[in-house]
């Protein structure tokens, strides 16, 4: 535990912000905290980079943002740094079993977000967390080329964790599907995950993974988890993803973000 922390990298909904996606004083706080100890600060969400925008000034962020798992990595001004799709042949199919699993799904393609029911599950949710809204769409048959992510969603969480699997074994490594929440299923290219992010920020800032400390409060965020030296989970998450973690700190609606940051961070910056 001797081992210095040089960067924190943040999920977003669950963890950095509250229920009501709001950025606390205190995490604000927080995070400028970690900038004046000279520890680096990035995120990495299932959002689009538009989502993601509204972090930008207040959390002084100068590291790139991680969309869509990893999918996208663009940096402040949105300009591309990398960009991992889905496999073209394979994306009807994913939206297909999704379906006959109970589940809306939905297409992310650049910057635009699809839909084919502006009134289905989540859809008000969505627009008001990133900031805009869906394009609504008869069919996806022309929406197959450069998909970033498809996201099946559904309330029912039996209904998602079957469909998380079937999506696993049919498509094997085609894919990275991770549950984003507990209502959203979020199919990317197979090194679209956030363990990837995590490597990728080792390297460009040359930050050893031991050095890296992470923090998130779903299944996805795991893969982060075992790629670095010290991680975090929300006193929201579940049971198995509080056990994947080496720390766990309170609910993002009691400022377990900015706890963490104070707890287990700072201490070894």
């Amino acid at each position: 535990m001797s081992t210095s922390i040089r960067l924190l990298l943040a999920d977003v909904d669950g963890t950095l912000v509250t229920q009501n996606k709001q950025l606390t004083d205190r995490a604000v706080d927080a995070v400028k905290r970690l900038h004046e100890a000279g520890v680096a600060f990035a995120v990495t969400s299932g959002r689009p980079p538009k989502g993601m925008e509204m972090l930008i000034d207040p959390l002084d962020l100068s590291t790139p943002i991680s969309a869509f798992n990893g999918g996208l990595v663009v940096e402040q001004d949105m300009s591309v740094i990398e960009q991992r799709t889905v496999a073209e042949e394979i994306v009807g199919e994913i939206v297909e079993l999704m379906m006959s699993s109970g589940l809306a799904p939905w297409i992310y393609r650049g910057a635009e977000w699809y839909v084919l029911d502006p009134e289905g599950p989540h859809v008000d949710r969505e627009s008001a967390t990133v900031e805009f809204g869906p394009t609504v769409v008869d069919s996806y048959d022309d929406l197959h080329d450069g998909v970033a992510k498809i996201v099946g969603v559904s309330d029912d969480h039996d209904a998602m964790d079957e469909a998380t699997q079937a999506v696993s074994d049919r498509f094997g490594g085609h894919v990275s599907a991770a549950q984003s929440q507990p209502y959203y299923l979020d199919v990317t290219h197979p090194d679209a995950n956030k363990g990837v992010v995590a490597v990728f920020l080792s390297e460009r800032y040359g930050i050893p993974a031991e050095q890296i400390a992470t923090i998130g409060d779903q299944p996805n965020d795991v893969l982060m988890f075992t790629r670095t030296g010290l991680s975090i989970a929300m006193g929201n998450s579940s049971d198995a993803v509080r056990q994947a973690a080496d720390q766990v700190t309170a609910s993002n609606e009691d400022e377990g973000f900015a706890i963490a940051v104070e707890q287990f961070v700072l201490p070894r910056a």
